[in-house]
């Protein structure tokens, strides 16, 4: 049984082929030939809200032939202090499959022992490997591989988007760099542990330039609401706009995983310029959570029996 919770213990085959098959879910989308998911339940259990991720495994669970189950979390007795390895036991003998976006990457992991079914990692605090995935599919989709390439994250460097990609650098071989307050960097065990061309620096500029893209996310995450004038007010000119685009490569994508607060991590005018980039990296969003859970349930990579 295979479950995603991290891209930290993703191996390399497993994401190229995910990576592989989301191409071509996406081309053969109208075609629904692929339903590895037919007869299947799978629990969606969301303590976070949620637009993206929740729309794309809803359809993507339908489209694939299964029935998605949608709990939010204080609509369960989860919510009411019941502990996440009960519940899990309970799902794990009524459902095929878990997606899972809460707070803690603990209860995700907690929840995968105790299920004994296939779980994703929809979201936690500290990693969002659905997101980066997508990410990497639609850099390669729009400039080719991204071995070799430089990424830049702007922002806040500490929180689960960042992390995810700094194990996506370490797996794929390119260069990242996090352009960030030194308050808001990830910590060096991190750094340590994952291995990669990883450079941190406040030197926002210096991140910036000869970069193949731009990536930035919100500077207040969910949970972190109770600090957002404190966070404003350090992260204040850690945005991306088109003075720090003129610095990175021709040609350089800028990306946001949304939802998006112009004037802040990204002015109006360089979201709506790459616009086209940024709603395609929404709706690759779908193609990838197919593609994530045909892996889950299948051995055969889709190209391969295509082939």
């Amino acid at each position: 049984m295979k479950n995603l919770l991290s891209l930290e213990t993703l191996a390399r085959p497993d994401l190229e082929q995910i990576l592989a098959d989301a191409a071509l879910f996406k081309a053969d989308r109208e075609r629904r030939a692929r339903r590895p998911l037919a007869g299947q339940s799978w629990v969606m259990l969301f303590a976070k809200s949620s637009t993206r991720t929740r729309v794309s495994f809803t359809v993507g669970i339908h489209e694939l032939g299964g029935q998605p189950v949608f709990l939010s979390a204080n609509e369960i007795h989860l919510g009411r202090g019941e502990p996440v390895r009960d519940t899990a036991r309970v799902l794990g003998r009524m459902a095929h499959g878990a997606i899972i976006r809460t707070f803690a990457q603990s209860d995700v992991e907690e929840f995968a022992r105790f299920a004994g079914i296939p779980t994703i990692n929809a979201l936690t605090d500290e990693e969002h490997p659905c997101q980066i995935l997508t990410d990497l599919f639609t850099f390669q989709e729009k400039r080719g591989p991204i071995q070799g390439k430089v990424v830049t994250f702007v922002g806040d460097a500490a929180c689960n988007v960042p992390c995810s990609w700094i194990f996506a650098a370490a797996r794929l071989g390119f260069e990242l760099r996090l352009a960030a307050p030194q308050a808001f960097q990830p910590p060096p065990a991190l750094l340590a542990r994952a291995g990669g061309r990883i450079l941190c620096t406040e030197d926002l500029d210096a991140a910036a330039r000869g970069a193949d893209l731009l990536y930035t996310d919100v500077w207040v995450s969910m949970g972190k609401e109770a600090e957002a004038a404190e966070r404003l007010k350090i992260l204040q000119g850690y945005q991306i706009n088109q003075r720090l685009v003129q610095l990175a490569k021709p040609g350089a994508l800028v990306m946001h995983c949304l939802p998006a607060y112009r004037g802040k991590e990204i002015d109006e005018a360089t979201f709506e310029a790459n616009a086209q980039t940024i709603f395609d990296q929404a709706e690759n969003r779908l193609h990838v959570q197919k593609a994530i859970l045909n892996w889950l349930v299948t051995a055969p990579p889709v190209a391969q029996r295509r082939a």
